[in-house]
């Protein structure tokens, strides 16, 4: 019989997992390009309340849906306020009837959840065990009000998820580098003890929701081996992704996952 050494064994246990690792569900972080909007929102704008022409937008879902193999009217995506709120989706909840939130829940098969973006963190939950995916919107006002642990709970309250299980992957969203901030947000990001996330440069305040976004999760007791993070600044990248900061009037890009 053949033995696993120990160090084998906790290699083993620590593996890395990413979503790309399951083929239950698909899932994507969608890019600007290849799509029919026309500037300044091209050009696969996939919001209706930026201002595009709506038939423009519905053609970009359209060819996103084809991509990915799911039916367009089945995807739900969201009214987002900059809230915590989460909204655990019914049978008949479709494109048309878009829930006021900032995240969504789900255990229903080939039924894509949406959150877009243009500098907020679109983070991606996948419960492997239970079958249960689920979508934020984690921009600073999600982070402030730890959006991640009420997502997390749902998962939980709802499907009996537990953190350990859980892979998350948080997506392109705007970086330090660019995002300042006033000394306002800096004090009401101390006095929620997330200081850690704010740093000073040349005088200027510059804050990490993704650094606070990664010990929201590691609190929630989620394994720091299931947590992928994309470090790419959307600010510093509008060739490939929509960024409000360094655009102002532009389209929104979109974090996808569904189950098969």
């Amino acid at each position: 019989m053949k033995l696993f050494s120990l160090g084998a064994t906790l290699s083993f246990m620590n593996k890395r997992r990413r979503l790309k690792d399951f083929s239950d569900i698909s899932h994507t972080f969608t890019k600007r390009h290849s799509g029919v909007s026309l500037a300044p929102y091209s050009e696969r704008n996939l919001a209706f309340h930026v201002g595009d022409d709506e038939s423009h937008v519905l053609q970009n879902h359209a060819a996103l849906a084809c991509e990915m193999g799911y039916e367009r009217e089945r995807l739900v995506h969201m009214n987002q306020i900059h809230s915590a709120d989460v909204y655990v989706l019914k049978e008949g909840d479709s494109f048309d009837t878009k829930p006021t939130c900032d995240a969504l829940v789900t255990n229903i098969p080939q039924t894509p959840l949406m959150v877009m973006v243009a500098d907020c963190s679109p983070t991606l939950f996948f419960d492997p065990v239970q079958k249960v995916i689920a979508v934020a919107h984690a921009g600073r006002a999600g982070a402030f009000k730890n959006i991640i642990a009420k997502t997390i709970e749902i998962m939980a309250c709802e499907y009996g998820s537990k953190a350990q299980d859980i892979v998350v992957s948080i997506g392109p969203s705007i970086g330090e580098c660019c995002y300042e901030v006033g000394e306002e947000i800096a004090k009401e990001a101390d006095g929620l003890g997330l200081g850690y996330a704010i740093t000073i440069r040349e005088g200027r305040c510059h804050l990490d929701v993704n650094a606070i976004l990664l010990r929201q999760l590691l609190a929630c007791e989620i394994k720091k081996e299931s947590i992928e993070v994309q470090n790419i600044c959307t600010c510093c990248n509008t060739q490939d992704y929509f960024s409000y900061r360094g655009e102002g009037e532009t389209g929104r890009f979109a974090g996808v996952i569904y189950l098969r």
